[in-house]
């Protein structure tokens, strides 16, 4: 039961994760929700109307690769698992594909073994907070509890640093960005994403495989939703069009240039 009710709460919490494609300031803290220009027939999205560009680059924050390469950085968010990550993990597997996992203190608690697992199979395990706040709320000592903890436990359980931050919601600040920057983190956002993560609103591998396909660009940071059923069926056909396409997907240990 204990479980079941945490799962629920997280489910609740995670609800409110959209994707926005522009962004809102906050006149209380000065936050900001990650958002862009969508990328379509090959061009590439852009950061340049939201308004926080500055701030993304000053702290040396990741939102696309190499955009004169034909390379794809393939990112997953698990605040709680849905019964899907074996399936995706075994579809990585065959296909080669590396990825980072970005993990709460949910899952590391609730799935030590898939985390073993990502981390075996030579997946990075990324730092998505302990509980999932807005961080821009929260404060600098919080901030760091927050990311510690989830920093502790994947080298607990897999040897690695998780020095990749994805913030929760993709809420953030200068504040939040610098603090944690100070700290080592590297702030991973995405370039190519669409509304994935309502496990009640899942419309089949072919939206899936679409919706990823048709924003598909040079450098891209791709954000999927592991609780995502769609995503889950759609992943492999997903990969194996990419590759036609000419792309290769990259690990987010590979990504030294930014371009915005």
């Amino acid at each position: 039961m204990k479980r079941w009710v945490s799962y629920m709460l997280l489910t609740a919490v995670l609800a409110f994760s959209i994707f926005p494609m522009h962004t809102e300031a906050s006149p209380v803290n000065g936050a900001f929700h990650f958002g862009f220009k969508k990328s379509q027939n090959g061009q590439l999205p852009s950061i340049d109307q939201e308004g926080f560009k500055s701030i993304l680059e000053h702290n040396d924050a990741i939102f696309l690769g190499d955009t004169k390469q034909k390379e794809l950085y393939l990112t997953f968010d698990n605040g709680y698992e849905n019964g899907y990550t074996p399936a995706i993990l075994d579809v990585l597997r065959d296909k080669k594909v590396p990825a980072a996992f970005f993990v709460t203190g949910h899952y590391l608690k609730d799935q030590p073994e898939l985390v073993k697992r990502m981390a075996a199979e030579g997946h990075i395990v990324g730092n998505h907070s302990w509980s999932h706040p807005d961080m821009t709320r929260v404060s600098n000592e919080k901030l760091k509890t927050e990311l510690e903890q989830v920093k502790s436990e994947v080298n607990r359980l897999t040897g690695q640093q998780a020095t990749f931050l994805r913030p929760p919601r993709g809420i953030f600040n200068n504040r939040t960005l610098a603090e944690s920057h100070a700290q080592g983190y590297i702030n991973v956002f995405w370039s190519l994403a669409y509304k994935d993560w309502d496990v009640n609103v899942q419309r089949g591998a072919d939206y899936a495989r679409q919706q990823v396909l048709k924003q598909l660009h040079p450098g891209a940071v791709i954000l999927l939703h592991s609780v995502s059923k769609d995503n889950t069926q759609a992943l492999g056909s997903i990969i194996d069009e990419a590759r036609k396409q000419g792309y290769a997907f990259k690990s987010l240990n590979e990504l030294k240039t930014k371009s915005y």
